[in-house]
């Protein structure tokens, strides 16, 4: 019974780390995606490939996870996509690299965002201290 105690709590801890690990990626690709979308760089798969080498490299977050949890964020080679300035496509695929899948999720994010109404162009209310 103890062997299959320490089983699952090694596991649930493996889980853990690998959330842990999966968001500290996310909030660095989103920073980096963040720098092209604030000046209107379209995300194209040679920007893309970019953003996933910068990620990837980040000392910060190599520092922080080890060896083999930085390995399973690291696109298998024999999964090759474009490097090329077409715009990235990955038409209904839900199965993508974590760096890239970040990325589409910060540029889609920025798309709906600018799609939104934006309160900046509503006229300002100044609020006085004696009401309306």
């Amino acid at each position: 019974m103890n062997k299959l105690t320490t089983d699952s709590t090694d596991h649930a801890l493996a889980a853990l780390r690998y959330q842990t690990a999966a968001r500290d990626l996310e909030h660095i690709v989103r920073n980096i995606a963040a720098r092209y979308i604030v000046q209107q760089v379209p995300l194209t798969w040679r920007l893309l490939h970019a953003i996933e080498a910068e990620a990837l490299a980040d000392l910060g977050f190599a520092s922080r996870h080890d060896a083999v949890m930085l390995g399973l964020f690291q696109r298998p080679s024999d999964l090759p996509y474009p490097e090329t300035d077409e715009a990235v496509d990955f038409g209904t695929s839900t199965a993508l690299p974590a760096v890239f899948a970040f990325a589409v999720s910060a540029y889609e994010e920025a798309a709906r965002r600018a799609a939104q109404p934006s309160s900046e162009n509503a006229p300002l209310k100044h609020a006085r201290a004696w009401g309306d």
